[in-house]
């Protein structure tokens, strides 16, 4: 499958702001946006975005935040059309049902969870097979964890150094409310939709809506 394999620095600054794709790096100094707050390449300094003296059309506005959710999430232009197809399908708000078919995402509920310290790492971890969901080892990032469903890292994997900083760095931010830890250690319950002022990402969900509507 195709994927970007490019610094990912380089998206947060293509998109103007912090996409929280690094995990605690984004949180420092050494945080790319931070120390070069321009847009990557050659010309980055001479070009403009909208709101800082940049100029751009409403489609241009619109390809950003589309552009934005997909960075975040780590999904492919095909697969996020696939998405919104299902998400249009669906009963209720198109742009909400959007970002909660995305929340759903095995990677994301593992990221969310607190068993890695960003997405991508969820997603290479998953491959590996170190997740159980329902008791069920399931090695594909973009499962569908539904309402209810238990997700677990399996006992061989809970020594990972960077899965036991993520899971006391979690404990000590907070989770996210819709992901409830049980008892067990490493283990937690999808136990509801989010609604979209929870999900809190910087993505206006209904810019994408009217792009994919055009």
């Amino acid at each position: 499958m195709a994927k970007y394999k490019g610094p990912v620095c380089r998206l947060c600054r293509r998109e103007g702001e912090q996409l929280f794709l690094k995990g605690p790096r984004c949180y420092s100094e050494k945080c790319a946006i931070k120390r070069r707050e321009y847009p990557p390449g050659q010309h980055g300094t001479r070009r403009g975005r909208p709101g800082r003296g940049g100029r751009s059309s409403d489609y241009g506005i619109q390809l950003r935040e589309k552009q934005k959710a997909r960075r975040i999430y780590g999904v492919l232009e095909r697969q996020f059309r696939n998405y919104f197809k299902r998400a249009a399908r669906m009963r209720g708000v198109t742009g909400e049902n959007l970002l909660q078919l995305l929340e759903a995402r095995l990677d994301n509920v593992v990221y969310r969870m607190g068993c890695a310290l960003s997405r991508a790492q969820s997603r290479q971890l998953i491959r590996h097979g170190h997740f159980l969901v329902n008791g069920k080892k399931i090695d594909i990032p973009s499962y569908r964890v539904r309402t209810g469903d238990s997700v677990q890292l399996v006992e061989r994997s809970r020594e990972i150094a960077n899965v036991q900083l993520a899971w006391n760095l979690a404990e000590s931010s907070g989770l996210a409310p819709w992901i409830v830890r049980t008892g067990k250690e490493f283990t937690a319950r999808f136990d509801r939709l989010p609604s979209v002022e929870e999900i809190n990402i910087p993505v206006k969900e209904q810019l994408i809506v009217e792009l994919y509507s055009r």
